[in-house]
């Protein structure tokens, strides 16, 4: 059967037609193109080589780049390594100075217990546990606002370690007779007011800590730490006006905190009929 050669891809197999692109063709040379540019993608190119004898120029494609507008893809299970990071983030030092206070707790109960109570040494090694406690609880907070390491476990247990601590010395030495059970009571008293006070105007704002406050607490702490110090002579009368006046600051700084509380309310109370009045007109 005769029949004529069957042209190529844009024009004869005789060196010198044009490819598709339009442009004169070497012998032997591959059509070379231009990657096509669009909205973000370019690609690399054609390259290829023609077949001699038929006029039939076949081009091989070569691998195109793609660069587009959007980034990188988040990679698979990135949801699931972010989420790991953030379980991760717990674990930072000023929550391990919170843990260590509350792991200190039993510890220093036993201690404060042993030998019926009485005994200088073991009431030695109770204060050193209590002294610990009371660093790690100037130390864990300053170090969470400083780098940042805030995470809602501390802020749910820092308070719970403080008012543990405190309140396990108050009651063994109410216990032990050296400390009498109305000071026990007025000082927890007071913390659980205020903190079941803090609670009822959170809607309204945060009660800030005060200086007074924040006296009243290394006042307790240091009274605390002498009572459980079995001191005598003039240490011991030392020791009741530091607890005097730590019971003083006690009930000041409590009152202070119901006075902040029923304005913050108050103001609070004003300001939301306001809005609703703005709200209406």
């Amino acid at each position: 059967m005769t029949g004529v050669p069957a042209p190529a891809a844009g024009g004869s197999g005789a060196p010198g037609t044009r490819g598709a692109a339009g442009a004169p063709e070497a012998p032997g040379a591959g059509v070379s193109g231009t990657g096509t540019t669009g909205s973000g993608t370019t690609g690399s190119g054609v390259s290829g080589t023609s077949a001699s004898g038929t006029g039939v120029t076949s081009t091989g494609v070569s691998g195109a780049g793609v660069s587009g507008g959007q980034g990188p893809k988040t990679p698979r299970g990135g949801k699931l390594i972010d989420a790991a990071v953030n379980q991760a983030s717990v674990w930072n030092v000023a929550n391990l100075l919170t843990m260590l206070r509350l792991v200190l707790v039993p510890g220093f109960v036993a201690l404060m217990l042993a030998d019926g109570g009485y005994d200088p040494v073991w009431r030695a090694w109770a204060w050193a546990a209590f002294a610990v406690a009371m660093i790690t609880d100037v130390f864990d907070g300053h170090l969470a606002r400083t780098y940042n390491l805030v995470t809602d476990f501390g802020k749910i247990a820092d308070p719970i370690a403080d008012k543990a601590i405190m309140g396990a010395a108050l009651i063994c030495l109410s216990y032990l007779g050296d400390l009498p059970w109305w000071v026990t009571a007025v000082i927890l008293g007071r913390e659980l007011g205020i903190t079941l006070l803090r609670f009822w105007v959170i809607r309204y704002g945060v009660i800030p800590a005060s200086r007074g406050g924040k006296l009243k607490t290394l006042t307790q702490g240091i009274a605390v730490g002498m009572y459980v110090l079995a001191l005598t002579g003039p240490l011991a009368t030392l020791r009741f006006w530091v607890m005097a006046g730590a019971v003083a600051l006690t009930v000041v700084t409590g009152a202070d905190y119901v006075r902040q509380a029923i304005v913050l309310r108050r103001e609070g109370r004003a300001e939301r009929k306001a809005a609703a009045g703005e709200a209406e007109a």
